[in-house]
């Protein structure tokens, strides 16, 4: 055995196969023909069959929410036909075939055509319930189409008679059976709607076989109920007996009886009815008199009924009164409008523009009087640092100075002030500054502080 060879568990295989058969689209949907044996219809409701021919056989099942949809009951050695899908029971690892829809043999190819424009329809939206209308309670008339000599038309028209024997009937005949039956029945849609007069029509036949029905499968007669503006009841064939026309009506009903039924309330119902209603009217109004009269009792007991002068005084002192309080509140209302005028114009008063500008001319000379006195006090205060600035200055002076005998000595420019005999030399001339004038000098001899000699040529 090669080395990376993968090995499956039975399980594994089986799960393997069985995937590989449910990927089949040929076996997803696969019809068989074959002969029902060993039949078992379970407590849960599932059926376990096999299919068999002359040659074959496969085990099937059908599951009981599909069987429960079944217009009959398979029993052993049925011829059907049935619809499904082929897939692996793993536990056992066998396949067999897995059931959804079954027919008895013998009008396979009608039951085909049957289910393929049942599916047609629905995916295009005939079926919709949201589409569907609700019938009129009480239709004024009522439409038939239907063949003339049948149970059917009886059955309706004597329902109809016994419940609601006010209501017009529409009687438009046609053909129910056979080829030319399907485009009858379209005419007779479209002519009850061109009229217009009917409220509701009712569609059917008795029972038959599925051939015998064929008319109500077909999809001119489908197309034509869905686009009727008048509400459709279906009434084809017996409780059993599903059309395509039954999908596509607003209503469908068991039976032809039942759909007169469902098209008309009951007179007697509706006597019953009106004669319950008469009573509660009855009831109301006896209740409703006897609370007039209670409250007519009440009133006429009332003190305004009994003593009505008493009432009216009541009513004129709460007059006197009011008018009272409203000519208090209207003089104080005058008082507070006139105080109120007052300062409203006392405060116009105080903007004119002669007060305005009296108002000006009083701060124009308020401002100047304080600008006087301020440049007074600004000029008597400088004027007296400008004479302590002169008392200082004064007294700083080398005028003062020299006038009490001293005197400045400067180089012969006048430029340089000589502090210091290291300044000179002899022969210099020099510039003497007196009080009252300058001399001119020349330098002939000098004495140091504390020394007795001097030096220079006229000792």
């Amino acid at each position: 055995m090669p080395v990376n060879q993968r090995i499956f568990s039975v399980k594994e295989l089986n799960r393997y196969i069985r995937m590989k058969l449910e990927s089949d689209t040929l076996l997803s949907e696969v019809w068989i023909r074959g002969e029902i044996s060993n039949f078992t219809h379970h407590s849960s409701g599932h059926m376990y069959f096999t299919l068999k021919d002359a040659d074959s056989r496969i085990k099937s099942i059908m599951f009981a929410s599909h069987n429960q949809r079944l217009p009959f009951i398979p029993k052993e050695g049925s011829r059907v036909i049935a619809r499904g899908n082929v897939s692996v029971y793993e536990r056992d690892g066998q396949y067999q075939f897995y059931a959804t829809h079954m027919q008895p043999d013998g009008i396979g190819s009608l039951y085909l055509a049957y289910e393929q424009l049942k599916k047609k329809l629905e995916d295009e939206g005939l079926f919709e319930q949201s589409r569907k209308r609700a019938l009129p309670r009480y239709p004024k008339t009522i439409g038939v189409i239907t063949s003339p000599t049948g149970a059917a038309v009886r059955d309706i028209i004597i329902t109809l008679q016994r419940r609601y024997p006010q209501v017009p009937i529409i009687l438009h005949p046609v053909l129910v059976q056979g080829k030319q039956a399907a485009p009858s029945i379209v005419k007779a849609l479209r002519t009850l709607n061109r009229m217009g007069e009917a409220d509701v029509i009712i569609v059917g036949r008795g029972g038959g076989s599925l051939e015998e029905l064929w008319a109500f499968n077909e999809e001119s007669v489908a197309r034509a109920i869905y686009e009727s503006a008048i509400p459709v009841i279906s009434a084809v064939g017996h409780e059993t007996d599903f059309t395509i026309a039954d999908f596509v009506a607003d209503l469908r009903a068991a039976t032809p009886t039942a759909a007169a039924e469902l098209a008309v309330p009951h007179a007697a119902e509706l006597r019953a009815l009106l004669g319950q209603r008469e009573r509660e009217l009855q009831q109301g109004l006896k209740h409703r008199l006897a609370r007039a009269r209670e409250r007519l009792a009440r009133l006429q007991r009332s003190p305004v009924l009994v003593h009505p002068r008493r009432s009216l005084l009541q009513h004129a002192e709460r007059l006197d009164m009011l008018k009272h309080r409203l000519a208090t509140r209207m003089h104080s209302r005058a008082l507070l409008t006139s105080e109120r005028r007052g300062r409203l114009h006392a405060r116009l008063l105080r903007f004119h523009p002669q007060e305005q500008l009296q108002y000006a001319k009083r701060r124009q000379a308020d401002a100047a009087r304080q600008l006087r006195q301020g440049m007074l006090a600004v000029l008597k205060d400088r004027s007296a640092q400008l004479t302590a600035g002169v008392r200082q200055l004064d007294a700083l002076s080398p005028l003062k100075v020299m006038g009490r005998g001293y005197s400045l000595v400067y180089d012969e420019q006048g430029s340089r002030l000589i502090k210091s005999l290291d300044e000179v030399q002899p022969g210099d001339m020099l510039k003497i500054k007196v009080t009252d004038g300058e001399l001119d000098c020349q330098v002939w001899g000098m004495q140091r502080e504390g020394d007795g000699h001097g030096t220079g040529e006229g000792h």
